[in-house]
């Protein structure tokens, strides 16, 4: 009898137990630039995550019995505050993974943290390719783009024999790694000039002129590539009629604010990373149709890519069956292939970097929208892309 009551009681605790455990929460930081410079994309960021942690889910939040709590903490675009509230969140909240951020100078500064702490970082949406590259460690992921997918994506539409392109960009690994990507994905055209100014500059009357004056004796094509972010608006060197030189202006795709100075450009081509209206699958249908719900406007850029890190981070639960610990999740997402607002992206094994599609695109203008509209010319699959392996593993 005594035998018997005592396996009772030890059934009865690991039953508590079990339940105990099944019920933990499952904590989600998401440290991203909610002030800054960068503070629109990143509120688009930050309603993508939770519209994809919610599609992931069924609405419910909940992974094998574990409900996600997002944790949000600011970076402001600091690379010094953006490293100390990443080790708040994995020291004081105990988060098991965090999300973000903004800002390149930003993500760098965490990447020491994520691999001091031994736990995930999902980098969504910086983009400087030494995220992934030599700045890199095993406990970095990213959905986000880097700058040799936009950059080489960007090389299909201007790579041809006599293109000469002069790039603009700002001064920081943002930039830096952009037109270094870009300049190693030109096979056939020209750069004959690199452009950098300050990510705070307003007036671009001065790397105009030096933009215009390496161009303007040049024979064939003359383009201006600019990749710009944040604060500032560089088209603005539009008003100083490159057109009179023959010079046109080019660029990749951006947030729809960001689209309406596009408007001056009908027929400019590039790369775009997402248009809500381009991707045909049922996560961008949904997206599309709650976000008009929700916000009463369309998902733009940033907002497929945090709900890109939402699906991910719960495809790799659901593979680890509610096990939020590092290893295990490490193995589940290395090699991971999941279904986005893009379609499937897939975590390369050797650095981590998601593989996705990107859009070749053409610039329209419609008077009755209130940004220019890029029109498909046709998808760039993961394949078409020799991204490179930069990292030191």
């Amino acid at each position: 009898m005594q035998l018997r009551r005592t396996f009772m009681t030890g059934l009865a605790f690991a039953l508590l137990s079990t339940a105990m455990a099944m019920a933990q929460d499952i904590k989600i930081a998401h440290v991203y630039d909610k002030t800054g410079v960068l503070e629109a994309y990143a509120k688009q960021t930050q309603a993508g995550l939770l519209m994809g942690l919610e599609y992931a889910t069924g609405g419910t939040m909940m992974v094998n019995g574990h409900k996600l709590v997002v944790v949000e903490k600011d970076t402001q675009g600091k690379p010094d505050v953006a490293k100390s509230q990443l080790a708040s969140a994995y020291a004081d909240d105990k988060v098991a993974l965090a999300v973000g951020p903004t800002s390149s100078g930003a993500a760098l500064a965490m990447l020491p943290v994520a691999e001091e702490y031994k736990r995930i970082l999902l980098v969504e949406p910086a983009v400087a390719d030494s995220i992934t590259g030599d700045k890199w460690n095993r406990f970095i992921f990213r959905t986000g783009r880097n700058s040799s997918q936009d950059a080489i994506s960007n090389a299909v539409a201007l790579d041809k024999a006599g293109v000469n392109i002069a790039t603009l960009a700002q001064d920081y690994a943002f930039g830096k790694d952009f037109v270094k990507a870009f300049r190693g994905a030109l096979k056939q055209a020209k750069l004959v000039h690199e452009e950098y100014l300050p990510a705070t500059t307003t007036d671009f009357t001065a790397g105009a002129q030096r933009l215009f004056d390496k161009l303007k004796n040049l024979p064939g094509r003359k383009i201006i590539f600019i990749n710009w972010a944040g604060g500032g608006n560089p088209f603005k060197i539009a008003d100083l009629d490159p057109k009179r030189y023959g010079i046109e202006i080019a660029t990749g795709g951006n947030i729809l604010p960001a689209l309406a100075a596009y408007k001056a450009f009908p027929g400019l081509e590039g790369s775009a990373y997402y248009y809500y209206e381009i991707p045909k699958n049922k996560i961008n249908d949904w997206l599309v149709k709650e976000h008009f719900k929700r916000f009463n406007a369309p998902p733009d850029f940033f907002t497929a890519g945090g709900m890109s890190a939402g699906l991910a981070v719960v495809e790799a639960l659901k593979k680890t069956k509610g096990d939020a610990g590092t290893e295990k999740l490490i193995a589940a997402m290395e090699g991971m292939s999941f279904e986005t607002p893009k379609g499937k992206m897939t975590f390369r094994k050797e650095d981590h970097q998601a593989m996705q599609t990107m859009y070749h695109f053409k610039i329209k203008v419609d008077p009755k929208v209130a940004w220019a509209v890029p029109e498909l010319i046709r998808e760039i699959k993961a394949e078409d892309m020799h991204i490179p392996i930069t990292n030191k593993r």
